[in-house]
């Protein structure tokens, strides 16, 4: 499985932007472009899928509703072939939606209409929940395998969240330090906490 190249520090940051509404396309590129990445831009998910593969971005933001093939199933066909981070950009986060991309593997949302000071968080956090994914990964024959233990790892740092009021670096720190000192995997870990925590009555 080929991982995005990180190495290219002689140019900008390449982000692939795909989004079939012109207006907001041409806006998140102005918003982008300002904040010193380069653009690519598609018109739908198969387009999506066609430059990722060619340019090799470094990250992708993709509207979930498009023509062709929707930001979803973009994703998934992308991250079979090379991992890299992936924003969803949604009108609305429906429960079906937020299943099927953390399935396909996308890594932070961006919910419409956005606003600018929204963008960068949801590039940042997906930059580090793929930076989370490729240590998971290592330990795991599959993708399919490695994103499964990354639903458990997400799971188990919301509770550490909300119940102990962490950041979510803060949280995966606490769960890398557990499983480092127990020598068990963090999924391991993860499940440990969910357990404790909805045998405390924590809800999910």
């Amino acid at each position: 499985m080929e991982t995005m190249d990180r190495g290219a520090a002689d140019r900008p940051p390449l982000v692939l932007v795909a989004e079939d509404a012109t207006i907001v396309r041409l806006d998140l590129t102005r918003l982008l472009e300002q904040s010193g990445y380069e653009v690519i831009q598609a018109r739908d998910g198969e387009e999506a899928v066609a430059l990722a593969e060619e340019r090799k971005p470094d990250l992708a933001i993709l509207d979930v509703k498009m023509p062709n093939l929707d930001g979803i199933e973009a994703a998934r066909r992308m991250l079979r072939g090379r991992l890299l981070p992936i924003v969803m950009l949604t009108a609305y986060a429906d429960e079906d939606s937020v299943t099927r991309a953390i399935d396909a593997g996308v890594f932070a949302y961006l919910t419409k209409p956005f606003r600018e000071q929204d963008l960068l968080p949801a590039i940042k956090t997906a930059q580090a929940r793929y930076t989370e994914f490729l240590g998971v990964l290592d330990d795991y024959d599959s993708l399919s395998e490695a994103l499964a233990a990354q639903k458990m790892i997400e799971k188990a740092k919301g509770l550490l969240m909300a119940k102990e009021g962490l950041t979510e670096g803060e949280a995966f720190t606490r769960l890398r330090t557990a499983s480092q000192l127990s020598s068990q995997s963090l999924e391991v870990i993860a499940g440990a906490v969910v357990a404790a925590f909805t045998t405390a009555g924590v809800p999910d």
